[in-house]
């Protein structure tokens, strides 16, 4: 009789199931349906009957007191889980630079110069509100960032026949956006500076460098390092996610070439990205949403206090009108006034879609929401409140923008394959890799 086969916890069917769920998390349609479940969840922990509960739960203070970081669970989630975030974030940038779209500066200029537009101009919009109503000012840069996880689901569920060009376009104005809103945490939102703690996170992140360099990828080598780095930042005063970011430009991008060895190609870049997207979109960022989003409605009077505030407003108008504005005048002005132009393959209806897209402002929003007015203040609930109704609105406009240009290109791709022209639809899949 054959002795009976045991599987271990850890065996081939085990590994084989981590590797699928893996994948499927690397899916931009999951990663913002986790984060909307997320959303969603804690905004009805918030306004439930366990609303105390919910809120024990994020003020409730882990960690060692003596290196301080003895600190509330929402805290944890802005400075340590959305440096996973940012250090994956900080990947994709690189690699763009180094080896993707922003590498050639006239494929790059028309999407750069867009996502610099969606950034002024929602700044502007909310200091000009601030202004006009006595309003605080620090919250400027709240609605200049957009969330790349919910952006791409939500065009990859209504654009199933969109031009890929048009993913390719947001993608790049996302990845410039990431790098600006990196850029204006690190220089108006560190409220106080430590040098030497600064000073001191250049020595691991220098050991963290070599080591990538060299091509070692062994988490027990580098995730102390990695830790290190992020709490010496964390201690300097600068935002922790700085630090998954400078983590992340430390890793190589291509393949070193030698004598008689391999040409350059994929290097350590992909294979981190690869590793820790799946930890970002389905662990990190949801529990940052969970942590963060929880904020009461307060009804009918809620709305009506979210107009009235000047804040709230300047969020909401920054974020619904200031990102399509900023991004449709900035494309234009490239493209009348350079030699660079949209794709071929795209129409300006469809930029004006994806601009209005680029208004859904979430994960970054909420963070530099959080960094201006204090974690937990009632003055950071409106701002989470004006955030979500500024980026539900954003996703509705697209949502039917969007629509409508995907049913005029599947019209179109019907049309040539009854006259027989062979002529395919430009499209991309409802889930991309």
């Amino acid at each position: 009789m054959a002795p009976t086969r045991r599987l271990s916890v850890l065996g081939p069917t085990s590994r084989a199931e981590t590797h699928r769920i893996a994948d499927i998390l690397r899916k931009e349609t999951i990663g913002g349906a986790l984060l909307l479940i997320a959303a969603v969840a804690a905004l009805l922990c918030a306004n439930s009957p366990w609303s105390e509960a919910y809120e024990g739960l994020r003020s409730a203070t882990i960690g060692p007191a003596a290196w301080h970081l003895d600190l509330s669970l929402a805290k944890w989630a802005s400075d340590g889980l959305l440096a996973i975030f940012f250090f994956v974030a900080g990947l994709e940038l690189k690699r763009e630079f180094v080896a993707g779209d922003l590498r050639d500066p006239r494929r790059a200029v028309v999407p750069v110069a867009a996502a610099v537009g969606g950034v002024v101009v929602p700044a502007l919009l909310y200091l000009l509100v601030n202004s006009l109503m006595d309003g605080e000012m620090r919250g400027w840069a709240t609605p200049t960032a957009t969330d790349i996880a919910f952006a791409l689901a939500v065009l990859a569920v209504v654009g199933r026949r969109l031009p890929a060009a048009l993913r390719t376009f947001l993608l790049t104005l996302a990845v410039v956006d990431d790098l600006l809103a990196i850029v204006i945490i690190a220089v108006f939102y560190t409220s106080h500076l430590s040098v030497l703690p600064l000073l001191a996170a250049l020595v691991p992140l220098g050991v963290f460098a070599v080591l990538v360099q060299r091509r070692v990828r062994s988490w027990w080598s580098l995730l102390p390092l990695a830790a290190l780095t992020w709490g010496l930042v964390h201690a300097s005063g600068v935002h922790a996610t700085v630090a998954g970011v400078l983590l992340a430009f430390a890793v190589p991008v291509l393949r070193s070439e030698k004598a008689g060895g391999p040409e350059a190609g994929p290097g350590l870049a992909e294979h981190f990205e690869h590793r820790f997207r799946p930890i970002s979109a389905g662990v990190a960022v949801p529990l940052f949403a969970f942590l963060s989003a929880g904020v009461p409605l307060g009804g009918l009077g809620g709305v009506t206090n979210l107009l009235a505030d000047p804040v709230s407003l300047g969020v909401v108008v920054g974020l619904v009108v200031g990102k399509p504005l900023g991004i449709m005048a900035a494309t234009w002005l490239t493209a009348r006034f350079t030699r660079a132009d949209i794709d071929e393959g795209l129409e300006w209806v469809d930029v004006g879609g994806l601009a209005i897209l680029s208004g859904i402002g979430f994960t970054v929003a909420l963070l530099i929401g959080e960094l201006a007015f204090g974690l937990g203040t009632a003055r950071d609930a409106q701002v989470k409140l004006a955030v979500l109704t500024g980026s539900l609105v954003a996703a509705l406009l697209a949502t039917v923008v969007l629509r409508l240009r995907d049913r005029a290109y599947r019209r179109a791709a019907d049309a040539d394959a009854e006259t027989g022209t062979g002529t395919e639809a430009a499209g991309f899949a409802a889930e991309s890799a």
